[in-house]
């Protein structure tokens, strides 16, 4: 952030809606001198009701011009999104009016335009809201699956935030007891006072082990399921991307080889996000270009939450082609040229293809199976965020700071299990643990994280 979003606060502006002509155009203010802004663009009138949306007509303050008639919402400090004064100026959404409000606005005193999330960021300095909220606002905004936006607003309304806050008051308490038995030795604290927070130190240990033996369902679902397509060349691999996406993503030739580098889609499958990875065909060849892209093709597919195995039955042994997908577990096998098999393929082939792998057949002339194939596809991905249900940990930062918070708890523990306990380094490991917490919802490093977290804002909120 720059000196100007840190100094002495100052009434910001910035359009809270998408740039470009719409219907509606809204304009936000936060800050001290929001009143007196809008009494300079609605001459003569009364300020309107805190919270109740007001018609008024929007003027140039030096030449006297009306601008437009727009909706005006007031809110007064703190009942605010930012915990200021602030305002939100419903204009109709014409390139015109919104660029002569937003001129108007800049020539007023101590006013300036928003940076990047500095709206979300002064709710979060105000204590409006803690910083996995102010996550989950931009993670509401990014969203492009049912899944994803469900997920944002149980961390908007806290989920994350009230258990971690929850284990660090516990923590503290832990903490308090074992300084008490430190700081006055003499006075009239029971001996061992300290030892009796081993079982609820344990407690909140096993509850963070839980919490991290997700499979990282959250941040799957946040971030998309991730299925690397792979196979060999003429497999029926990009025919199969384009046939689930709907379009022509990828170029499809009799010519092997055809597809050099990555080409990713992305999917709505059944409210979770799904990115679909078109590789090169796995073969050896002399090529130096086809085989920097089997290269990539390998290791985008180990990258991968999924590899999904296509392929052609007519040309390929099943079992060959799988040893060299290099398939794990739980990796959907597709048999193509559906159209050409015998009644009987499904059965011969499911005897070479083991039980952990979800296997269709599907032809991609005729869309026989796509929709199975679609529904499986869906299916696993469900299976790796959990549906988006009870996962807390959303973000890298989340699991890396628990992580930090659990190896402290494991130190506190065998500290206070030592023929000897040495309760200054248990205590110090407990306020480790309460500051790695404290980094989640921004307690601790709060500026400095907040500027990461921003930079994934769109300016206006």
């Amino acid at each position: 952030m720059t000196t100007s979003a840190t100094s002495r606060p100052r009434t910001i502006f910035a359009r809270a809606t998408p740039p470009g002509r719409g219907a509606v155009a809204i304009i936000r203010l936060s800050g001290p001198d929001t009143d007196a802004a809008l009494g300079a663009l609605t001459p003569g009138r009364a300020l309107p009701e805190p919270r109740l949306a007001s018609l008024r007509r929007i003027a140039d303050p030096v030449s006297g011009r009306v601008i437009d008639e727009a909706l005006v919402l007031r809110f007064t400090a703190p009942a605010s999104y930012t915990g200021e004064d602030a305002a939100e100026l419903q204009l109709h959404g014409g390139p015109a009016v919104v660029a002569a409000v937003i001129e108007v606005l800049g020539r007023l005193p101590g006013l300036r335009p928003a940076e990047a999330g500095e709206f979300t960021r002064r709710a979060v300095l105000s204590g409006r809201m803690d910083l996995t909220a102010a996550e989950a606002v931009a993670d509401l905004i990014a969203a492009d699956t049912a899944g994803q936006a469900a997920q944002a607003l149980a961390q908007l309304g806290g989920r994350l935030g009230r258990q971690v806050e929850g284990w660090r008051a516990r923590l503290i308490r832990a903490a308090a007891m074992i300084e008490a038995e430190i700081d006055f030795p003499d006075e009239e604290v029971p001996d061992g006072i300290a030892l009796t927070v081993a079982p609820e130190i344990e407690a909140i240990a096993t509850e963070f082990r839980a919490c991290l033996a997700d499979g990282r369902s959250g941040e799957r679902l946040r971030e998309g399921v991730v299925v690397a397509v792979v196979g060999r060349p003429n497999a029926g691999k990009s025919s199969l991307v384009n046939a689930l996406a709907g379009r022509e993503i990828a170029i499809v030739t009799d010519r092997p080889g055809t597809t050099r580098d990555a080409i990713e889609v992305a999917l709505d499958l059944d409210g979770v996000a799904l990115t679909l990875i078109d590789t090169a065909g796995l073969r050896d060849t002399d090529d130096p270009i086809e085989q920097e892209g089997v290269r990539r093709a390998r290791a985008r597919a180990a990258e991968a939450d999924l590899r999904l195995v296509v392929i052609d039955p007519e040309t390929t042994d099943p079992a060959q082609a799988m040893a060299e997908a290099g398939v794990l577990p739980g990796d959907p096998i597709v048999f193509t040229r559906r159209d050409r098999l015998a009644g009987d393929a499904a059965d011969r082939l499911r005897t070479v293809v083991a039980g952990d792998h979800p296997m269709v057949l599907v032809s991609c002339v005729t869309g026989a199976g796509m929709g199975d194939l679609a529904a499986a596809l869906a299916g696993l991905a469900a299976g790796l965020t959990g549906g988006g249900e009870g996962a807390m940990i959303t973000r890298a930062r989340h699991r890396a700071a628990l992580d930090q918070a659990a190896a402290a708890l494991d130190a506190a523990a065998a500290g206070l299990t030592h023929p000897l306990p040495m309760l200054e380094l248990v205590a110090e490991d407990l306020r480790r643990a309460c500051d790695a917490l404290g980094r989640i919802t921004g307690r601790i490093d709060v500026e400095h994280l907040l500027d990461a977290i921003f930079r994934e804002f769109c300016i206006g909120k």
